[in-house]
């Protein structure tokens, strides 16, 4: 039998190795800052075009590559960040597989430009799909810069995987968070088709979250510093009533490596127990630097999970700093039972230096044991006034006690309700009730053929989406004013997804009356939204557009009508009225499509009269 085993060549392997390092254009905006993070630069800036599927640049001031590292690095297995297996346990860069640059260069058309401080010129190299069309020298500045064009020009299949321009720019944009975070000290600008995204400066941690995610964040903080033999901590959480519905705001930095930790998450969680409202998530921003040798990095090709050493330590300590950090800044209420509250100093004296001595007034003619004699002119608390009209209060009294007698025969009493047949007259017979609500939960309704199981949530769902769509479709609405505009606050990137999707909510019947860089106003709502939802919609909403999958069945309007829809429907575990309830079903039935929910989920099933009688059995 004839040897069947063979070497696979060189460009296939790096588009296996594409497959694990190159899911999307925001792996290759990480591989390339994490390089120019490695490089020591001290700006970097990012330029994508098209969602990065046209072009992903990098440019950085780092220190850049002689022209034998420029043609080596885009081979498998290159790197200059470690020399031995036992280097793996001592990592202090972000890179060190040495696979992202050969993986990308697999798969793109790539073009590098490179020049080192002490040299003349730099190197400029063109590889297409793994191959190196031109090596030319290039007058160029200090540093590196890369441009990937067209990401999966030659696996077609791959590249129609991608998902829209707007979730792919998210990604990225998420990518950009996660690497600017852990690195305040460096100047990060982002453009994306030719508009600047952000300006990062300098800054420090602090400074750094709130020109991310806006100026509004900083009131939001609270921070946490904790050092233990085993690791050190610090960073920021956010304040319990800030708390969103969505994940967010929740970074995980190991030694300046973004992370992902069910474990970990865990222990923020425990540690805000008892202060989060249901379904609300805490932000944090929390930086954990432990000895390199005490975790493993090389388990994953995307570097995002960690192996510890010791999770549970950590995961104690964690805990406690968090719950220390609240208790401190009195986030968390305190029950102190051997505090006397007469002893606390009221808030409006606490930066008094010098209070002055009150003075005391003494009535020394006070004789508690001195009897006092009452004479019939007892003095009150009221001033005595003799009415003007007194003596018409009196007329017609004589009168009225000659009549007593006579007024009781005269009177006359409101005969007993008589009770009759509910069958005499029709007008009096009650309406029978047709619908009744198990567990707060389902709504039972008879039919002919047997009874009907609604699940209230899923069949109010159906419901709004269709008066929404309607709306919007017919870009007709019914707004109601609010007395007071609401004014909300966004990170600039939430307040360009509420841009996008601004007329079609003006349709449902929201009214903006300002839009600005962090905040909104809005001046109106839909009839029968409450204005404390309001906050709740729209951040739910944003994060349905943040995370749906858009594809061509799917247009903008129908993902903002389920994302509300699914906001304003009535909830499992709410009670509801007979007259709610058959409204519900009523209007139910009144859909085009009351099968199924907005999000393909059964709204009611049939119960018939012989599956009832086979229970019975």
């Amino acid at each position: 039998m004839s040897d069947i085993i063979q070497l696979l060549p060189d460009h296939v392997a790096n588009q296996i190795a594409a497959g694990e390092v190159v899911q999307r254009p925001a792996s290759v905006v990480k591989e390339l800052m994490e390089n120019a993070i490695d490089a020591k630069s001290s700006i970097i800036k990012l330029l994508i075009k098209d969602a990065g599927k046209t072009l992903v640049q990098v440019i950085d001031n780092g220190s850049g590559m002689s022209v034998t590292d420029a043609r080596l690095s885009f081979s498998r297995h290159a790197t200059s960040k470690i020399r031995s297996a036992e280097d793996l346990f001592q990592i202090h860069t972000k890179g060190f597989r040495g696979e992202a640059l050969a993986s990308i260069a697999a798969i793109a058309h790539v073009e590098l430009k490179s020049k080192q401080e002490e040299d003349e010129v730099g190197i400029q190299l063109i590889i297409e799909g793994s191959d190196v069309i031109s090596q030319e020298v290039v007058v160029t500045p200090k540093g590196t810069s890369i441009s990937v064009k067209n990401l999966f020009f030659n696996i077609p299949a791959r590249r129609n995987f991608l998902k829209s321009n707007q979730v792919e720019t998210r990604h990225i944009i998420d990518e950009f968070h996660r690497v600017a975070l852990a690195h305040p000290s460096i100047q990060f600008v982002m453009y994306h088709n030719g508009s600047e995204i952000f300006n990062l400066p300098e800054s420090n941690y602090r400074q750094r979250i709130v020109n991310i995610f806006g100026t509004k964040t900083n009131e939001k903080l609270v921070p946490v510093n904790e050092e233990t033999e085993v690791v050190k901590i610090s960073g920021f959480v956010g304040k319990p009533e800030y708390a969103k519905k969505t994940r967010g705001e929740q970074f995980f930095f190991v030694n300046d490596r973004f992370i992902k930790s069910a474990y970990l998450n865990h222990a923020i969680t425990s540690a805000f127990e008892g202060l989060l409202k249901d379904n609300t998530h805490a932000s944090y921003f929390l930086n954990l630097t432990v000895d390199p040798q005490t975790i493993d990095i090389n388990i994953h090709p995307t570097k995002t999970e960690i192996k510890f050493d010791d999770e549970h330590t950590l995961y104690a300590i964690l805990r406690a700093s968090v719950k220390h950090s609240l208790g401190q800044f009195n986030i968390a209420p305190v029950l102190d039972f051997d505090r006397d509250a007469n002893l606390d100093t009221p808030y409006n004296y606490k930066d008094i230096q010098n209070p002055s001595v009150p003075n005391i007034e003494v009535d020394r003619s006070f004789n508690p044991f001195q009897e006092r004699q009452f004479s019939g002119k007892q003095t009150t608390a009221f001033r005595k006034q003799t009415p003007s009209n007194w003596d018409s209060l009196y007329v017609g009294l004589e009168s009225k006690g000659t009549q007593t007698q006579q007024d009781f025969t005269s009177l006359q009493f409101e005969s007993e309700e008589q009770t009759s047949s509910v069958f005499k007259d029709q007008s009096q017979v009650e309406t029978k009730q047709s619908t009744f609500q198990i567990q707060n939960k389902y709504v039972i309704s008879t039919i002919k053929s047997g009874i009907l199981v609604i699940d209230q949530h899923r069949a109010h769902q159906r419901v709004l989406y269709e008066d929404f769509l309607k709306n919007m479709t017919v870009k007709q609405s019914m707004s109601q004013q609010l007395l007071f505009p609401i004014k909300l606050h966004f990170s600039p990137q939430e307040i360009d997804i509420l841009k996008q999707v601004k007329d079609d909510l003006e349709y449902t019947g929201f009214l903006f009356s300002e839009i600005l860089k962090d905040s909104i106003e809005i001046s109106g709502v839909p009839i029968h939204v409450p204005g404390s939802e309001v906050s709740v919609i729209l951040e739910q909403l944003i994060n349905d557009i943040e995370n749906e999958v858009p594809d061509s069945n799917f247009s903008p309007t129908d993902l903002l009508a389920k994302s509300m829809a699914k906001s304003l429907a009535v909830k499992s575990g709410q009670s509801l009225s007979v007259p709610e309830q058959e409204h519900l079903v009523n209007s139910l039935f009144g859909c085009k499509e009351p099968n199924m929910s907005p999000t393909n989920k059964t709204t009611f099933v049939t119960l018939s009269v012989d599956e009832l009688e086979r229970k019975f059995i």
